[in-house]
């Protein structure tokens, strides 16, 4: 091994020029709202947490449901369309733009990682990415999504998979890396209750 190289040395770090989109006060308050009302297990209380990210700057639609145990960075970089479900302990880690479309889930465990470090400096400055999932896709239980990935329309990562690139419409992906499997179909109730009456 070569010992001139350049090593670590994290001493070195300096995040001060990192664009955090909201000043220390603000970013205080957030931190003791999120911890008591969205963290907290123990506030199983849905109806006040849109209304608490808006407060905070983020755009939050109609019929957004976020249960207990949800991490949330920047409500000030996230913006959630109508209907959309965030299950238990989702961490939404949005140092970048996060943008979530209506009827989208996020299931309990599933994190968005929107920054990471830069591998090849020795004093690892952050990088971001933006994170948009839009109408219809699904992050599946225990999923990561990585920054600058989209998920396009209704497309599905599996529980458990990696997504670091984004992911195409109408596409189940599973895996680490996630990798397509087969096409997502929807059936609607109507034809699904037609088909068994006909089967009689």
């Amino acid at each position: 091994m070569n010992s001139s190289r350049p090593r670590a040395d994290l001493s070195r770090f300096n995040n001060a020029d990192f664009p955090l989109g909201a000043g220390f006060i603000k970013r205080t308050l957030w931190y003791f709202t999120n911890a008591v009302f969205f963290i907290n297990p123990l506030f199983p209380f849905r109806s006040p947490k849109p209304w608490l990210l808006r407060l905070f700057g983020a755009k939050v639609g109609r019929g957004v449901v976020i249960h207990p145990g949800v991490n949330i960075k920047f409500p000030w970089k996230l913006r959630i369309g109508d209907h959309v479900w965030i299950g238990q302990r989702a961490w939404l880690d949005n140092i970048d733009q996060l943008t979530i479309e209506s009827n989208v889930v996020i299931s309990q465990g599933a994190m968005l990682i929107l920054g990471s470090h830069d591998y090849k400096r020795p004093d690892y400055p952050t990088l971001s990415g933006p994170v948009v999932l839009e109408e219809g896709s699904w992050v599946g239980a225990g999923a990561m999504v990585l920054g600058g990935v989209t998920l396009k329309s209704h497309a599905l990562l599996s529980a458990g998979s990696v997504a670091g690139k984004s992911l195409k419409a109408w596409t189940i992906y599973r895996g680490n890396p996630a990798e397509p499997v087969r096409e997502r179909t929807m059936t609607d109730e109507g034809e699904s209750l037609q088909r068994l009456t006909q089967a009689e």
